[in-house]
């Protein structure tokens, strides 16, 4: 049966490999990476180097944006003045993952497993353990840095019958952070392989529809990431100020 050779084609997951040593590297999420990496770098350079308090550019008021909804979000959970580093922590973890969603939209020829777009490197669950590794690792340093072996007082709290709860819950919290973004950006690359299915005179119109959704999707994802980072980090206010996340 060859009525629907293009379906043979869909292969979601699958990577262009480099192979050093004995490590094998998934370039095309690496390249995706740099790329969104570089981006944001750029900007940011770009933005301070023509920063204006009288006549600000586009950019810089997008940037200001970004930074004043995520100065409110600590402001919120934890008081800025706790960590004023978690605002630029923050803010450079939202840019990152939007721009790295957004990634796919471009016309590239990095993976020709994904037809013509580059494919999210969110999409890769590499990238998202190495995220989420990254803010609970930092929580943890952090919180030990402020509070001492004290920061962990809440996992034996009452009733003690929870402790054990309590420990499972502190482990698995890089896994669901990172499966979180995964799920929802891996779903996408999906719809997309499903979507190069369709015939040609028909395909223009999905394609359309899902990219302008698969772009609110990376939004959302980059949010909510950025919006968890903030209350996991919350988490190193001493004990007595407030509760833990």
């Amino acid at each position: 049966m060859t009525g629907h050779p293009a379906a043979l084609n869909i292969t979601p997951g699958e990577h262009i490999h480099w192979h050093i040593g004995s490590l094998t590297l998934n370039a095309d999420t690496i390249i995706a990476t740099v790329i969104a990496g570089l981006v944001v770098i750029v900007l940011g350079l770009a933005v301070t180097r023509r920063a204006s308090s009288t006549k600000p550019t586009k950019m810089q008021l997008a940037f200001e944006t970004v930074e004043q909804q995520v100065e409110g979000q600590v402001e919120d959970a934890m008081g800025v003045k706790t960590a004023p580093w978690v605002v630029p922590l923050g803010m450079a973890l939202f840019l990152f993952i939007l721009l790295a969603n957004w990634i796919s939209i471009l016309p590239t020829k990095i993976n020709e497993h994904h037809g013509e777009f580059a494919p999210p490197p969110a999409s890769d669950v590499n990238l998202t353990y190495a995220l989420a590794i990254i803010v609970i690792g930092t929580m943890h340093v952090a919180g030990i840095r402020r509070n001492g072996l004290k920061y962990y007082a809440h996992i034996f709290e009452k009733p003690r019958a929870l402790i054990p709860l309590r420990i499972v819950e502190e482990l698995i919290k890089p896994v669901t952070l990172s499966l979180r973004l995964f799920g929802n950006i891996f779903a996408g690359t999906i719809m997309v392989a499903l979507i190069a299915a369709l015939p040609v005179w028909i395909l223009w119109a999905p394609n359309i529809l899902w990219k302008l959704f698969d772009m609110f999707i990376g939004l959302i994802q980059a949010f909510i990431f950025g919006l968890l980072t903030v209350l996991y980090l919350s988490s190193i206010k001493p004990h007595e100020e407030g509760a833990h996340h």
